[in-house]
């Protein structure tokens, strides 16, 4: 007798192996990776969100209500819904579909909203969901009425798949419970800013080679389900074990990572669909991987990496090595003036500390470690004061060097996080003394001023084990004074810090976000001068492998 398998929306964007794990009743019992601390973050201010929403949207729409208790069952909560939607009920908040056994389905949405055709869905997520542009259909809150709906000439749609799937899910749970509208197939999201809904059309042709957000969750759908009723039957597996980026969060990697470290899979050097070509041409092993010759025909065509690179990575891992010199001479670009920058952020909430460290040259200013925090809770307008404090402190640096005649230089690892919370700042807080304007932050970001440390290893080494600066400053000999520093733990101390939830706030774990932060820019001043001086004889050449 086939086991019963149902899937929530989630399943389409998730890896297929994971569906498996999920499913395979051997699996039951074995050992997970702890909760993601970011990814629990997410989960309660999304759900906070939804929250706020619900309630003003209950106060300012006309028509009947319904909410349906998220602390009752599954089944409780689908009885409600089914009643309210044979009653026509306007608005349905936190609905929860029958099961759909014949489709194989599971779930609910937060908003569902009566039309005279029927019932459409609204997701509400906590992402932004447009852009500055045109095009986008919209209603402005708190007008949920899809039937009202105008082309916006400010916003145009960001693009967010998962969205998109979700209530293609949605609109089928709707069909098999007989309250789909008939002749369209729409959907809205109300995002972070809740200023407006954004409606899409299910059945536009906006995917790649045509195909439409149904037609793409069907297929996603079919294969996910197959997958999870042969792992439920204890049947062949329909889906393997291989590295992507997902595995970084996801509950399943260690039963993964032992089973692709057992079979020395090539995944472990080379990930997404380079590793799935490589297999596919019969190199299913890191050492096989190793033994290629770079001077012979590539075995396929690279997406993510070039054949000589990929066959020092694989050297790489099998001598244990983090990084491999892919240049000769190793050159980061120096100043008599440096400080090195890192911010923190808290999600898309905003960003609350600025820490710098001031070294080289005498300019008359205190070298050291100084932060610009605001510890009042995000979202805040204290965020504005701190931004300001830190871009004239960086400013007068830049211009003492330049009075006496210094070059002048700022580091960062990875500048894409800290250009998104510069360029944002400036946006958000327009107009506020002190906060620079976009164009002087651009001539700073755009100029020779601003090192991206990132960039620079990635074009002069290889790393085997990953390219965070978690993994590659302890090459250059750094260390962390708190054992479980992290981006994702720092989010867990920041609500303990400003006393989020309700709480009181926690001075030591302020101390210790300041102490987290202060490491991360004395890491890229240790890994910057590891590389002046000692990397290219410390670390192998990849010729040399």
């Amino acid at each position: 007798m086939a086991v019963e398998v149902l899937l929530d929306a989630g399943v389409v964007t998730r890896c297929r192996r994971r569906v498996h794990l999920d499913h395979d009743p051997t699996m039951r019992g074995a050992e997970l990776a702890p909760p993601d601390p970011t990814s629990e973050q997410r989960i309660a201010d999304a759900q906070a969100h939804r929250v706020r929403i619900a309630e003003w949207l209950r106060t300012e729409t006309d028509g009947s209500w319904a909410s349906i208790p998220a602390e009752l069952s599954s089944a409780e909560r689908a009885e409600l819904t089914r009643v309210a939607l044979r009653e026509g009920v306007t608005f349905v908040w936190g609905a929860v579909f029958p099961l759909d056994r014949d489709g194989g389905r599971r779930g609910g949405i937060n908003l569902l909203v009566r039309t005279p055709d029927g019932y459409v869905p609204v997701l509400v997520v906590r992402h932004r969901i447009t852009d500055p542009g045109e095009g986008a259909r919209t209603t402005v809150l708190p007008d949920v009425d899809p039937d009202r709906a105008e082309t916006d000439p400010r916003r145009k749609v960001r693009s967010h798949p998962r969205d998109l799937l979700r209530l293609a899910h949605t609109r089928r749970l709707l069909e098999a419970a007989g309250h789909a509208e008939r002749d369209r197939a729409i959907g809205g999201v109300v995002g972070l800013d809740a200023d407006v809904v954004v409606w899409h059309d299910l059945t536009a042709a906006t995917w790649p080679e045509g195909r439409t957000a149904l037609e793409e969750y069907d297929e996603r759908f079919a294969d996910r389900l197959a997958v999870a009723r042969a792992a439920a039957s204890r049947e062949e597996p329909l889906a393997q074990p291989s590295r992507i980026l997902e595995c970084k969060r996801c509950p399943w990697w260690p039963v993964c990572e032992a089973d692709l470290a057992k079979a020395r899979d090539v995944s472990l050097v080379v990930r997404g669909e380079d590793a799935a070509e490589l297999r596919r041409a019969g190199i299913s092993t890191v050492d096989q991987l190793a033994a290629l010759d770079a001077g012979d025909e590539s075995p396929i065509q690279w997406t993510g990496t070039t054949f000589d690179d990929a066959i020092a990575l694989a050297r790489a891992w099998l001598a244990d090595l983090t990084v491999v010199r892919r240049v000769e001479k190793v050159h980061v670009p120096r100043a008599d003036v440096e400080v090195d920058i890192d911010m923190e952020s808290f999600g898309d909430s905003g960003a609350y500390l600025w820490g710098c460290l001031l070294s080289g040259a005498d300019i008359g200013v205190e070298q050291g470690y100084r932060a610009f925090v605001t510890w009042d809770p995000l979202p805040t307008d204290d965020e504005a004061h701190s931004f300001a404090r830190f871009w004239a402190w960086l400013s007068d640096v830049r211009i003492r060097a330049a009075a006496l005649g210094l070059s002048f230089r700022a580091y960062c690892y990875n500048a894409l996080a800290e250009n998104r919370w510069l360029y944002a700042s400036v946006e958000r807080f327009a107009g506020v003394e002190g906060v620079p304007t976009r164009e002087e932050v651009r001539r700073f970001v755009e100029s020779d001023e601003w090192v991206d440390l990132f960039r620079i290893v990635s074009d002069q080494f290889l790393c085997s084990r990953g390219k965070g600066l978690k993994v590659v400053a302890p090459v250059a000999g750094f260390s962390w004074r708190d054992p479980e520093a992290s981006g994702e733990a720092s989010m867990r101390w920041y609500r303990d810090a400003v006393g989020m939830d309700g709480g009181v706030s926690d001075e030591q774990q302020r101390e210790r976000l300041l102490q987290y932060n202060e490491d991360d820019v004395r890491a890229t001043h240790a890994l910057r001068v590891w590389m002046s001086d000692e990397a290219a004889h410390a670390v192998p050449f990849m010729g040399e492998l």
